[in-house]
C-alpha cells in the first residue's frame, strides 16, 4: 500500500516538474552533431522533429509545462570544453540544455505545431543576439571626452523617451514599429509589436522593448543612418503606415511620398509594386519637443 502511494505522489511531483528540450531546428546543425557524437543516436533530421513533437504533446498530456531551446553544436562545444565536459554523452547535453532554458532562446511549448514554434524559436533567437551585439557596442563607446557622461547610457534614455512619444502619439489600437539602424557588416533591426489594454495603456513586450531601444540608442550613440516605420491598425479606422529618419539624436519626419516609395518599391528590384488596399501612407503625427537631449554635439 505505501509503495502504491509513494508511486502516485511521485506522478503527481513529476506534474510540477518543468523541463526544456534543446531542439536542433537546422539539418546541418543535425549532421554536425550526428557525424560527430556517437552517443547521439538520431539519424534523420524529419524523423528527430517528428519524434520531438511526439514527445512535447505527450508531456502537455500529462500536464507538465515544457519550454524548447534553441540547441547550436558550436556552443554546445564551446560550454564542453569551458567546463571540462565530454561532449559524447547525453548527460552533457542535457546539462548544456539546462543552462540554455536560463540563457538562451527559449519558446514555451503550448500545444503549436514545430511548424509554427519554429520560425518563432529562430525569431526569438535572432532578437536575443540583436540585443546582445547591440548592447556590446554600446557599452565600447565609452564616456564623454568633453563631459565624461556615459554616451551609451544617456543615448539608452533618448531612445526610451522617444520609443514613449511615439506610443503615446501614435492614438488606440495596434502598432507594428521597425527600427533599422545601419551597422558592420549589415543593419541591424528591432521589431516591437504593442496594443492597448482594457484602459486604453499600451502593452508591449517588455524584452522586446528592451531590444528596439538598445538598436535606436546604438543608432543615436554613433550617429548612423537609420530609421523607424509604424503600422498601426484601429478596428474603426483605415491602416496608417508612417515613418521617421534618424538624424543624431533626432527623428526627423517622412513625408508621406517618401513612406509610400518605401513601401511600394521592391528592394532587390528597386521596381515599383501595387500599394495595398485599405491603407493610408502618410506623415506622422507631431512627436512635440520635449526639451531632452543627449547634448552630445560637441
Amino acid at each position: 500500500m505505501a509503495h502504491t502511494q509513494n508511486q502516485t505522489m511521485r506522478r503527481v511531483l513529476r506534474r510540477e516538474v518543468a523541463g526544456t528540450i534543446g531542439l536542433l531546428t537546422d539539418e546541418q546543425d543535425f549532421t554536425a552533431m550526428r557525424r560527430r557524437y556517437r552517443t547521439f543516436a538520431f539519424d534523420d533530421h524529419t524523423n528527430y522533429l517528428r519524434q520531438v513533437e511526439a514527445l512535447l504533446r505527450t508531456l502537455a498530456s500529462e500536464g507538465g509545462h515544457t519550454t524548447v531551446a534553441l540547441f547550436d553544436p558550436e556552443e554546445y562545444a564551446e560550454f564542453c570544453a569551458e567546463h571540462a565536459l565530454d561532449p559524447d554523452t547525453a548527460s552533457s547535453r542535457t546539462r548544456f540544455t539546462a543552462e540554455l532554458a536560463t540563457t538562451g532562446a527559449t519558446v514555451p511549448y503550448e500545444g503549436q505545431s514545430l511548424d509554427t514554434l519554429v520560425p518563432d524559436l529562430i525569431d526569438e533567437a535572432v532578437r536575443r543576439a540583436t540585443w546582445e551585439y547591440a548592447t556590446t557596442l554600446l557599452a565600447r563607446i565609452g564616456n564623454c571626452a568633453s563631459c565624461g557622461e556615459d554616451i551609451g547610457r544617456a543615448a539608452f534614455q533618448r531612445a526610451s523617451d522617444l520609443l514613449v512619444r511615439i506610443l503615446q502619439s501614435s492614438g488606440p489600437g495596434e502598432r507594428h514599429i521597425v527600427c533599422s539602424v545601419s551597422t558592420e557588416p549589415e543593419p541591424l533591426v528591432a521589431v516591437l509589436r504593442t496594443d492597448d489594454d482594457q484602459h486604453g495603456t499600451p502593452h508591449l513586450d517588455e524584452g522586446a522593448a528592451l531590444e528596439f531601444t538598445t538598436v535606436l540608442a546604438l543608432g543615436i550613440a554613433t550617429r548612423s543612418a537609420g530609421g523607424l516605420v509604424m503600422r498601426t491598425t484601429a478596428s474603426d479606422a483605415t491602416d496608417r503606415v508612417y515613418g521617421w529618419r534618424l538624424r543624431g539624436e533626432e527623428l526627423e519626419p517622412l513625408t508621406a511620398g517618401e513612406v509610400f516609395d518605401a513601401y511600394c518599391t521592391d528592394v532587390e528590384s528597386g521596381d515599383l509594386v501595387s500599394p495595398e488596399s485599405g491603407v493610408d501612407y502618410c506623415a506622422p503625427p507631431d512627436l512635440g519637443d520635449d526639451g531632452r537631449s543627449t547634448a552630445h554635439t560637441h
